[in-house]
């Protein structure tokens, strides 16, 4: 198993859910003007987000590389009374289907630094046209708010950190319906707790 595997599960296995147990609030009021249809949630972890949107009645799937983030997913889609297709692996190997998806959410999908944009490619292969990516996660100005508070949580290197320009350059092929840098504030669970600077992006595929 690779440390960046166990590092999630590590993270997944304790009784408490890390991020917490409600949405995301940015995918909360994104996801709520859209009509229910088939949505895609990588590296969704313990499937808070997942589930809300199966409450609204989407079809969803998820998907991340820990076995532990699955078992707490499934085990939160059961007390709220849905199911989820939730698969473990990497992108690659995962048996989802081109345009298979109206929306792909990612929220706080921070992949490794050098595979992040190609995996960004891989997932507008599985949007349908005029699909829509709803994206929250922490820009690169985020380490200067990690500095002064290490409980807001988010990765400790820039380039595992996003910027406009390159959400511009990984969705080229999108209509921009919003796109900036801001400063929030986020109390999601243990590990993201206080004010830090995330890119948030509404795109739609041509």
């Amino acid at each position: 198993m690779n440390n960046w595997t166990q590092r999630w599960d590590e993270r997944y296995s304790n009784e408490e859910f890390a991020y917490g147990e409600e949405p995301n609030n940015y995918l909360k009021e994104q996801i709520q003007k859209l009509k229910p249809s088939a949505i895609l949630f990588p590296a969704e972890g313990e499937g808070r987000n997942a589930i809300f949107a199966a409450k609204l009645g989407w079809n969803v799937s998820a998907f991340d590389i820990s076995e532990e983030g699955k078992n707490k997913a499934l085990k939160l889609a059961e007390a709220n009374n849905v199911s989820i297709d939730y698969q473990v692996g990497e992108l690659e190997t995962l048996n989802f289907k081109e345009e298979q998806f109206d929306v792909i959410a990612l929220i706080y999908a921070h992949f490794p630094a050098e595979i992040k944009s190609e995996i960004h490619k891989q997932l507008d292969k599985l949007l349908r046209k005029d699909g829509v990516i709803i994206f929250e996660a922490f820009g690169k100005k985020h380490l200067e708010y990690l500095a002064i508070n290490d409980k807001v949580g988010g990765p400790k290197d820039i380039e595992s950190l996003f910027s406009i320009e390159e959400i511009k350059s990984d969705f080229s092929n999108y209509e921009i319906i919003e796109l900036e840098e801001k400063e929030i504030e986020l109390n999601e669970g243990l590990f993201h707790n206080g004010t830090g600077s995330v890119i948030r992006f509404i795109g739609r595929k041509k």
